[in-house]
């Protein structure tokens, strides 16, 4: 499934191994539009069944925003009416971010990460943020609530305290206070947020593909098992991986001292 052509406010290229998602609408704050929501459903399809891309990088075009999350001005009346027309915009797989993606994607924050971009990094692995980047979940202050899975994941990814200063005040935090928090990874210059996400990426890349995917499906999907389920389903994911031509040659390049080549299969 190809991403749409006209989806100029969603920038997607590859590179080699890396592929880039730049939100590009720096002069709205980066904002996200019900069109790029479709566009960004369709382009992590994309990455999700192209072998060749094996990390994602999305950050934000200019210097300013990340992502300031929905453009209200288009959005806001649509999920207003369609909730009281009993309408189920909201429970809807496109606002799960990258929650079937069991490849690693990485957050380069580079200026204001609010409402929905504060939930799109929620769906992201490694997150590296520029000195002058801010969170929050605003969305109390309009009188309505964050939709895009805070509720569910929030809580789960930093402690709960935390996460109900976060969505119970809506105030904006530091990216040092992200950082103290645990919703973020790193915090870098911001001529460097690019390069430090890169950086991972590489790192990343030199591993088994197929193990990387593998071990983050494993995470994902025993999360919220039982102790006994979880053992379970790392079990089954691991003795799949053990049985790939790449699991053979990660050991014997140890044993030959030189670098693995892996082919993914």
């Amino acid at each position: 499934m190809q991403p749409r052509a006209s989806a100029d406010d969603l920038l997607y290229e590859k590179k080699g191994k890396l592929a880039y998602l730049t939100f590009n609408r720096p002069s709205e704050m980066n904002s996200i539009t019900p069109e790029m929501l479709a566009d960004l459903e369709l382009i992590t399809e994309d990455f999700k069944q192209d072998k060749e891309a094996l990390v994602l990088i999305v950050t934000g075009a200019g210097d300013k925003a990340f992502c300031a999350g929905a453009d209200l001005k288009k959005t806001i009346t649509k999920l207003t009416d369609d909730a009281s027309s009993g309408g189920r915009f909201l429970d809807n797989p496109q606002q799960r971010f990258f929650s079937t993606c069991y490849k690693p994607i990485i957050a380069a924050i580079n200026g204001f990460c609010l409402a929905g971009g504060t939930e799109i990094i929620q769906g992201m692995d490694i997150r590296i943020a520029a000195e002058h980047a801010k969170f929050g979940l605003p969305e109390v202050h309009w009188a309505i609530i964050p939709g895009g899975g805070s509720h569910v994941r929030l809580p789960r990814q930093i402690p709960y305290c935390h996460a109900m200063d976060i969505i119970l005040t809506g105030r904006q935090i530091t990216a040092q206070e992200a950082l103290a928090f645990g919703l973020i990874n790193k915090v870098v210059p911001a001529d460097q947020v690019m390069a430090e996400a890169e950086r991972y990426a590489k790192l990343i890349c030199s591993n088994g593909p197929l193990a990387v995917q593998a071990a983050k499906e494993a995470v994902i999907n025993a999360y919220n098992q039982s102790w006994e389920e979880a053992f379970r389903t790392e079990a089954l994911i691991a003795e799949r991986v053990f049985k790939t031509e790449d699991a053979k040659e990660g050991p014997r390049s140890f044993a030959e001292k030189r670098e693995p080549v892996y082919h993914g299969r």
